[in-house]
């Protein structure tokens, strides 16, 4: 089972404020852990949202919102991807993560949809098309 591991977003995360160098090296362990157990395929932090764009969409029409965006503990800090056996498993891995804020944070698990999930909504020729695009995917 693949999962996203997102990690929420503080004021502290949003201000740009860095973590310290020991919250750098105990995460560094952590990730050394979950590649080493297999579980890890990527991760990273993302910039706060003052520096990134959202699209909105409407029918035909693309508008494009400057950040920041307000609600913080809506937003994404940084994430991993994770291939487990089920959610049990992700949910005993995160507990073991150090708290990757300073202050109060939040980590929330979702599960990716498999190819296998569409099997009733999609054409057979399509889900073969796309279990092509995933294998070229995974040879790079």
């Amino acid at each position: 089972m693949r999962v996203m591991v997102l990690v929420k977003a503080t004021k502290d995360s949003e201000a740009g404020i860095m973590p310290s160098p020991e919250l750098f090296e105990a995460m560094g362990r952590f990730n050394e852990e979950l590649i080493e157990a297999g579980i890890m395929q990527t991760g990273d932090g993302l910039k706060p949202s003052s520096e990134g764009k959202r699209i909105a969409f409407d029918g035909p029409g693309r508008t494009v919102i400057d950040g920041p965006f307000v609600h913080t503990g809506e937003l994404v800090a940084g994430f991993w991807l994770w291939e487990v056996a089920d959610m049990d498993e992700a949910v005993e891995w995160v507990k073991r993560c150090p708290n990757p804020m300073p202050g109060p944070s939040e980590i929330e698990i979702r599960p990716l949809y498999e190819l296998s999930d569409f099997a009733d909504a999609i054409p057979p020729e399509v889900a073969e098309q796309e279990g092509q695009l995933r294998e070229k995917l995974s040879e790079h």
